[in-house]
This record gives structure tokens, sequence and C-alpha cells, in this order.
């Protein structure tokens, strides 16, 4: 039995070594290696309060890499994927709202640059930024801003 946890909190880690995770996600990937009931959980729950598993910390991690190419949309959908309770994944939404806009139009730049000349060009540069997860206000903005820089 010994080992069989050992085996499974080395796998944790290596796991925990590449990137946070979540709880939840750990529990998803390690789950196949439990050969006794009870097993993952008490792993788990020994790394947690080790302070190697931290839902703030996966929060922090996955705004760090991922807030600077993608919108609110699409950044809640990834924290709800996780398994990260919703008051905390509410809570790092509502701090990326204030620079909805200001990413979009950076992202929008990196990209296209300038603004569209038709409507299939509109349609295209604002599909990309929905498909980034940017919402509908925050890309009208970028694509009607005339002289605003």
């Amino acid at each position: 039995m010994a080992f069989g946890q050992l085996s499974l909190k080395g796998r944790a880690l290596r796991l925990l070594a590449g990137r946070e995770h979540s709880r939840r996600e750990l529990e998803r990937k390690l789950a196949a290696h439990e050969t006794e009931p009870g097993q993952l959980k008490t792993a788990l729950d020994e790394l947690q309060a080790r302070g190697f598993i931290d839902e703030q910390r996966v929060v922090d991690s996955l705004l760090h890499r991922r807030a600077g190419r993608l919108g609110v949309g699409r950044i809640k959908q990834e924290l709800q994927a996780k398994g990260l309770d919703a008051e905390r994944v509410a809570v790092a939404v509502a701090s990326l709202q204030a620079t909805e806009i200001e990413r979009a139009r950076e992202v929008w730049r990196k990209k296209f640059g300038e603004l569209p000349q038709d409507a299939t060009q509109r349609a295209r540069q604002a599909r990309f930024l929905a498909a980034r997860g940017f919402g509908g206000e925050a890309i009208r903005r970028v694509l009607n801003m005339r002289d605003e820089e």
C-alpha cells in the first residue's frame, strides 16, 4: 500500500512540477492509477495540507499565462474547467473586467494592426476576437476606434 501511495504522490508531484493543477484536475488525471479506493484522496489530502496543491496559485498561474491573449469569457471557461470554486472564479474574472478593452486592443493590434476596410474584414476580425473570449462591447470598441491612440 505504501508503494501505491508513493506512486500516486510521485505522479501528482510530477504533474505539479510542470504547472499548477487544481485538485480536481489531479483527481481526473490520476484516477486510473489508483489501486485501492480512497488512496488517491489520501495522497491529495496530504499534498494539499503541505501546500503543494493551492487553488489560488492555479488561478494566478492561469491569469499570468493567458490574460494577455484571452478575454474574460475564455478565461472564465478555463478556470471553471479546472474545477475551481465559483467564488474564486468570479473574483478572478472581476479583476480582468477593467482591462478587457485594452487587452482586446493589444491582441487585435498584434494580429491585424489596421482597422477593417469592409464588412468581410470586420466580421473576420470580430470572429477572431470573439474566439479568444472577448465580449461584444470590447470587440465593438476595438473595431470602432478611430485615432483613439
